[in-house]
């Protein structure tokens, strides 16, 4: 487990790129750190193996302070996968991915097992990669080698610093899918920053969301996606993609206001306008009212019958009906 705990960092210049951040990491979950260029992600994951220090705050890695840890040894410790992958061009795959059992002491067999178990989860055969050179890869084929490579000393930790960004399409979405598979083998507790939305909800266990050097919310895709915390983030997360990734039922009566009825002179039972659909349709049915009326701060804004639910339901995310 990472912790961080009132940790903040600014530079010479004044520029503050982490404001009094707290939060924990969990051990062996793939967590995501994403925001606008210049939130601090990428300054955040390099406190953790001391490429940045904290100007005030603590780092800790299972409760042991980072700053009484050795860099050395440290650095060792943790995998880094960076998004220019860094294979040093004129070693072979085979001398690329040894470097830390190397720097590690390792028996050469030991090596040679975990380097050849690691090209195999990542899809690529030993006998046929271990001893070609960078260039004679493909991009995607790179940067497999870098994950092989960052895995190669069986770290606890890995760092990933938009590692896909640079691949084509098809290669990005391929070591998306690769990495979710290889971290349900390995478990591994992996920080990975993104500025990929799509990326994001797509491989994370839970999603870091920041802005200006501070947390706006921490969750699961899932609840992000159900329960962004606030504007900034529901506008980041994209109005079109939240609405793509929740089944009708779990979308919120306030999403369909203008499908609603303003007035109405009847009996009506309340609902927060934050209700589900699925939370409204019970209720209309436990109900001896045949309306609906939601409310926003305790205030009646709209009504709805089960003809104004129907009409949500066939409602088309270019806001025409079906």
């Amino acid at each position: 487990m990472i912790r961080f705990e009132n940790v903040s960092r600014r530079f010479s210049d004044g520029t503050e790129a982490l404001k009094d951040v707290s939060l924990i990491l969990p051990a062996h979950k793939l967590t995501v750190v994403i925001g606008p260029s210049g939130c601090g992600k990428t300054t955040l994951m390099k406190m953790i193996n001391k490429l940045e220090k904290p100007t005030a705050g603590n780092i800790y890695i299972d409760d042991k302070p980072v700053t009484d840890l050795d860099e050395v040894q440290l650095r060792r410790s943790i995998g880094y996968v960076i998004q220019r992958i860094g294979l040093f061009p004129h070693m072979t795959i085979l001398d690329n991915v040894s470097l830390v059992p190397k720097l590690l002491a390792w028996p050469k067999e030991k090596t040679d097992s975990r380097i050849r178990e690691l090209l195999d989860l990542v899809g690529l055969d030993p006998n046929t990669y271990l001893q070609r050179f960078p260039l004679e890869l493909s991009g995607g084929q790179q940067q497999r080698i870098g994950v092989v490579r960052a895995l190669a000393g069986d770290p606890n930790i890995v760092l990933m610093d938009e590692p896909f960004s640079a691949l084509d399409p098809i290669s990005r979405e391929q070591l998306q899918n690769e990495l979710r598979n290889l971290q349900q083998s390995i478990n591994k507790t992996i920080v990975f920053v993104t500025h990929d939305m799509d990326e994001a909800l797509k491989i994370a266990d839970t999603i870091v969301v920041m802005r200006k050097g501070q947390i706006e919310q921490i969750g699961s895709p899932q609840q992000l996606v159900d329960n962004p915390a606030n504007e900034f983030v529901r506008n980041f997360i994209g109005i079109d993609r939240i609405r793509q990734k929740r089944s009708f039922g779990d979308r919120q009566l306030k999403e369909y206001m203008e499908l609603f009825e303003k007035e109405w002179s009847g009996d009506a039972q309340k609902i927060d306008s934050s209700s589900t659909i699925d939370e409204a349709v019970l209720c209309l049915s436990e109900s001896r009212s045949d309306r609906l009326a939601i409310t926003e701060n305790g205030r009646v804004v709209a009504y709805a019958s089960e003809k104004e639910l129907l009409k949500a339901a066939l409602f088309k995310e270019d806001g025409a009906l079906v």
